[in-house]
């Protein structure tokens, strides 16, 4: 059975805060590098659905047939207001 001594507490505090600062300094390299690849991506994706949008709604517009004379609207009836009554 061991128990735990003073010098093993200070050694695992000395790895806890060399971890600690590795990792932060790692970190402070590499997650602007990921955050502008990350904002590459999503502006690609976002062009090609801008893409296929705009791909969309000339094929759409190119379908619809051109005509110069506007069609005439069938007219149901007229428009009644109605006023409430107490």
């Amino acid at each position: 059975m061991q128990e735990a001594s003073f010098i093993g507490l200070i050694r695992a505090l000395i790895y806890f805060f060399a971890f600690y600062y590795i990792v932060k300094f790692l970190a402070r390299l590499f997650l602007p590098v990921l955050a502008k690849k990350v904002v590459e991506k999503a502006e690609e994706q976002f062009k090609q659905q801008h893409q296929q949008y705009q791909d969309q709604s000339t094929s759409y517009q190119s379908q619809t047939p051109k005509n110069d004379v506007p069609h005439e609207t069938k007219k149901v009836g007229e428009y009644i207001d109605f006023e409430e009554v107490e």
